[in-house]
């Protein structure tokens, strides 16, 4: 497929023109290998190496084991489409990590695109972060909340369990491992009323929201206690509303999985590339 068709797709798709995002911002020492585009508005096609599309790679984070995969798998002409652009990893300092400069080379040697929708798949939709992983929690959508940077990023709705134990246990079960629990209110979840904010959504407005409308539950990626989270963790204990965890990585991969379902509609074949959830999140 010709490549500047696809993007122009996912453009008119996904992209809103009030939408913005800053990740070009601490990209350059890597701006060589970046669009204008990109440099601008730190959305959409971040690296344009081929002009035409034979196959998609998903991907929640640029790690060094999904570039290498995809470069191993692709025979040239293929899209790593993913959430973001650089590497996430709360246990060093920024978390946030570039990709790396000598896999980015052969990318470009070997005809591989680059193309991410940070904000604009946080964004309510079908294919959006929220959405993809309530519908894996088998929660009932009632409505998105959660206003971020021109978009909606969370959801608000009904859940199967009725108390915070219930849904911790089908947290992990879903998410494949151990998640965050801090129990700063009743045991019972309100009327089964649960906000979900997927990634790094552990945000005083976010928190503010879901006091006002009598919610006691949160689910999100990062509740690590530092620096950073230790104010959001002190009003949610006084505003007795339950945090629960599930890391950075897993809380994002359902949409960037179900993202090949998007592709494959398009007639390009996808699949996604697993990463690695970091626990420290929790």
């Amino acid at each position: 497929m010709d490549a500047e068709k696809i993007y122009e797709k996912i453009e008119k798709d996904f992209i809103e023109s009030e939408m913005w995002d800053e990740w070009a911002e601490y990209m350059d020492p890597i701006s060589d290998y970046l669009t204008d585009q990109f440099k601008e508005r730190s959305i959409g096609l971040v690296c344009d190496n081929t002009n035409e599309v034979k196959e998609v790679y998903t991907a929640v984070f640029p790690e060094k084991q999904v570039m290498k995969e995809v470069l191993d798998k692709s025979d040239g002409g293929s899209l790593l489409f993913m959430h973001h652009p650089s590497i996430w990893d709360i246990r060093e300092e920024p978390p946030f990590k570039l990709m790396d400069s000598k896999l980015l080379e052969r990318f470009r040697e070997k005809k591989i695109s680059i193309y991410i929708l940070h904000v604009p798949l946080d964004n309510y939709s079908e294919y959006s972060t929220g959405r993809s992983l309530a519908e894996a929690l088998n929660i009932d959508i009632e409505k998105p909340f959660a206003e971020y940077r021109g978009g909606k990023s969370g959801i608000i709705g009904k859940t199967e369990a009725k108390t915070l134990e219930e849904q911790a246990k089908i947290f992990q079960k879903t998410v494949g491992h151990e998640v965050g629990i801090y129990q700063y209110g009743e045991e019972e979840i309100k009327n089964q009323k649960i906000g979900l904010v997927t990634g790094g959504g552990l945000m005083k407005s976010t928190l503010k929201e879901l006091n006002k409308k009598g919610i006691n539950t949160f689910i999100t990626g990062l509740t690590a206690i530092n620096e950073y989270s230790r104010d959001l963790h002190k009003y949610a204990e006084e505003k007795e509303i339950n945090l629960l965890g599930g890391t950075h990585y897993s809380t994002e991969k359902f949409a960037c999985k179900k993202m090949c379902k998007y592709f494959e509609e398009k007639g390009l074949p996808a699949r996604f590339i697993e990463g690695e959830p970091v626990l420290e999140d929790l």
